[in-house]
C-alpha cells in the first residue's frame, strides 16, 4: 500500500501558507522544526528581574506571549527578598504590527498590561525615566538613545537581539550570496559601541550560534512569512521554482539546517552624578 502519510509539494506549501503569522507563538512547527534555544533562558530570566522591578517596559513585544511568560515567572519569583510585588506596578508594552497589536493587547490587557500601539522607528512614548526596567526580545533595531532616555538613572536594559548572518543558509538559498556588509549587520560589538555611545554600560554580553533544522517545505513556507524580513517580499508564487527545489533535497537528504544567531544585552543606565 502507499504511503498514507506522503504529502505532495502542493499539499505542503497550502498548509504553510495557510497558517496565521500573527504573534509570536511557534508552537505549529513543532514535529516539523527545530531550533536550539540560548543556554542563558531569555524569558525566564526575564521574569525573575520583573519580579524585582516597580516599572518595566517591553519594547517591540510581537503577540505579547513572551512577557505574559515572563510575569508568570514573576509570579513564581515574587518571594524574592525586597521585591515589590509579584510584578511591576506600572507595565506597558509596544508593538508596531497592527495584527500583534490586537492580538497583544488581548493577552496582556488582561493581566493590566498598557500596550501601546507606536512605530519601530518612532521615539518611545514614554517621559523620560519612566522605568527600571526595559525588556527586548527580538528588536527589529535597538534604539539606543530613547532606551537611555526612558531608563531611569540606576535602571536596567535586559534583553536578546537576533545576531549577524542568522539563519542565513536559508536566505541565501532563496536569495544568492549576501555582501559581507549585510552579513555583518548586527553585530554585538556594534551594538555595544552603540549602547556606549548612548551613554550606558554594558555590563554582560554573550552571543551563541544555535542549529536550526527544517523537516518539511511547509516549515520553510511559514517561517518566510512569518519572519518576513529573512526574504524580503516571499511569495509561494514567486519563489516557486526555488521551493520545489528545496522540497526534493529535504525529501532525498533530509532536514535542511541553519544557524540562529543570538545574543543577551544586560546594560545598565549610571547612577546620576551628586
Amino acid at each position: 500500500m502507499p504511503d498514507q502519510t506522503h504529502h505532495t509539494f502542493e499539499d505542503l506549501v497550502a498548509e504553510g501558507a495557510a497558517v496565521p503569522t500573527e504573534g509570536w507563538d511557534f508552537s505549529w512547527f513543532e514535529g516539523r522544526a527545530t531550533e536550539e534555544r540560548p543556554s542563558w533562558g531569555y524569558a525566564r530570566a526575564a521574569g525573575e528581574r520583573l519580579a524585582r522591578a516597580a516599572a518595566a517596559l517591553d519594547i517591540q513585544t510581537g503577540g505579547g506571549e513572551v512577557l505574559d511568560f515572563a510575569l508568570d515567572t514573576a509570579a513564581e519569583n515574587a518571594s524574592w527578598p525586597g521585591a515589590p510585588a509579584s510584578r511591576p506596578r506600572l507595565l506597558a508594552a509596544t508593538e508596531g504590527w497592527p495584527p500583534n497589536v490586537g492580538k497583544a493587547g488581548a493577552l496582556l490587557g488582561a493581566r493590566g498590561v498598557v500596550v501601546v500601539a507606536s512605530p519601530e522607528d518612532a521615539p518611545l512614548p514614554f517621559a523620560d525615566e519612566t522605568f527600571d526596567l526595559v525588556l527586548s526580545r527580538h528588536p527589529v533595531r535597538a534604539h539606543w538613545p530613547e532606551i537611555a532616555r526612558v531608563l531611569r538613572p540606576g535602571g536596567t536594559y535586559f534583553a536578546q537581539h537576533v545576531g549577524p548572518a542568522s539563519v542565513f543558509e536559508l536566505v541565501e538559498y532563496f536569495l544568492g550570496p549576501r555582501p559581507a556588509a549585510v552579513r555583518g549587520g548586527r553585530h554585538p560589538d556594534r551594538e555595544r559601541a552603540e549602547a556606549e555611545a548612548a551613554g550606558l554600560d554594558v555590563v554582560d554580553l554573550r552571543a551563541e550560534r544555535l542549529r536550526m533544522e527544517f523537516h518539511d517545505i511547509a516549515a520553510v513556507v511559514h517561517f518566510l512569512r512569518k519572519v518576513v524580513w529573512m526574504v524580503p517580499g516571499f511569495t509561494v508564487e514567486g519563489h516557486e521554482s526555488r521551493l520545489r527545489s528545496l522540497h526534493r533535497r529535504i525529501e532525498e537528504e533530509g532536514p535542511f539546517v541553519a544557524h540562529s544567531t543570538r545574543h543577551l544585552f544586560d546594560v545598565r543606565k549610571p547612577e546620576r552624578r551628586a
